[in-house]
């Protein structure tokens, strides 16, 4: 054989290569192949478990938001209609002062139409007096002129006594 190559060591050697080929994989190739494999479905449990954590969290933030959305509008409609019962009632209240004033006004005309009748009353008896007592002072001079007596009597007595 040229080159001294036996055949029959290369067919052992090839033999060889394989059996260590095959030892190796069974020995070391599928266990750490395994390992590889359980690792990495481990991280892909993990992002998926992260990932539905996100969506979770996310939905809660989206239900949290809806909810205070819905409790700034109740709150909204809960300020108009404070501010709608705060508005009736000064309207009420302004409704009433006004009655009020409208009330004491009349009783203030009443009074006043009252205090003129006495008013005019207490005149018309004085006047009743005056004529009385002027009647009686004219009574009592005989002699003199009634008209004239009567105007001194209303004008104090002085202005046509030295006539």
């Amino acid at each position: 054989m040229p080159l001294n190559i036996n055949l029959q060591q290369i067919l052992l050697h090839w033999m060889n290569l394989a059996i260590l080929t095959g030892g190796l994989y069974f020995l070391l190739f599928k266990p750490v192949k395994q390992f590889m494999d359980k690792r990495a479905a481990y991280y892909q449990e993990l992002e998926e478990q992260a990932a539905d954590k996100l969506a979770q969290a996310e939905r809660l933030k989206a239900e949290a938001q809806a909810k205070l959305d819905a409790a700034d509008d109740e709150i909204h409609d809960e300020r108009m209609r404070a501010q709608q019962a705060a508005s009736d009632a000064a309207q009420e209240q302004l409704a009433q002062a006004e009655e009020q004033a409208r009330h004491i006004v009349a009783k203030a005309q009443a009074e006043a139409e009252q205090s003129k009748e006495r008013a005019l009353r207490e005149s018309q008896r004085e006047m009743r007096e005056l004529a009385a007592r002027a009647a009686k002072k004219l009574a009592a001079k005989p002699g003199a002129d009634f008209f004239d007596q009567f105007l001194d009597l209303t004008e104090g007595g002085g202005a046509h006594e030295g006539r």
